[in-house]
């Protein structure tokens, strides 16, 4: 089984007791902040996947670090998960969960990849173009990259508009093989 479909049967479960106890947007909160501190703390990542630290020891971490920050639910999802021996697994659990909240309060998540950082202006397009294709409040995400040369690629779940320089170069390339 996929570590997405373990996730996700974990995330379900705690987004409707979170639901259910009336505090969804606080463990929605705690997920963002599990989710950022994954992000920009390698050594905590590298710390729930270690096969080496014994599973207690990682239950005894989280407990530490997210005591008196976080919710009781929260915390005793952090502790279920550990006890299951599925804490590697906790990164895509949140962003399952937070996926699941996206969904119930009708925000897409969009990906627009560009070779330069946007402007607030240009957000604001981009923003408005997942509206009026999805029909959802956007939830922007942006990226950098140059290999697209120009352009834009902007993702939103299952669906990708590719107006880049590199996909129009490739498209030019097939026909020219073609003939």
């Amino acid at each position: 089984m996929s570590n997405e479909r373990i996730a996700h049967r974990y995330a379900k479960p705690l987004f409707e007791l979170a639901e259910e106890q009336k505090v969804l947007d606080k463990v929605k909160k705690d997920m963002d902040d599990f989710s950022a501190l994954c992000d920009e703390n390698r050594d905590f990542l590298l710390m729930l996947r270690s096969p080496i630290i014994p599973h207690l020891r990682k239950a005894e971490i989280l407990s530490k670090v997210f005591k008196g920050k976080s919710n009781k639910l929260t915390l005793a999802a952090f502790d279920i998960i550990t006890r299951k021996n599925r804490e590697n697994l906790l990164p895509e659990i949140a962003k399952e969960f937070i996926l699941e909240y996206n969904i119930k309060m009708g925000y897409q998540n969009a990906v627009v990849t560009t070779t330069y950082a946007i402007d607030a202006k240009t957000k604001k397009a981009f923003e408005k173009l997942v509206t009026d294709i999805t029909g959802n409040k956007p939830v922007l995400t942006e990226e950098v990259d140059s290999n697209i040369i120009g352009g834009f690629v902007l993702k939103m779940g299952d669906k990708q508009l590719d107006r880049s320089i590199s996909s129009d170069l490739k498209e030019i390339k097939l026909k020219f093989n073609k003939k």
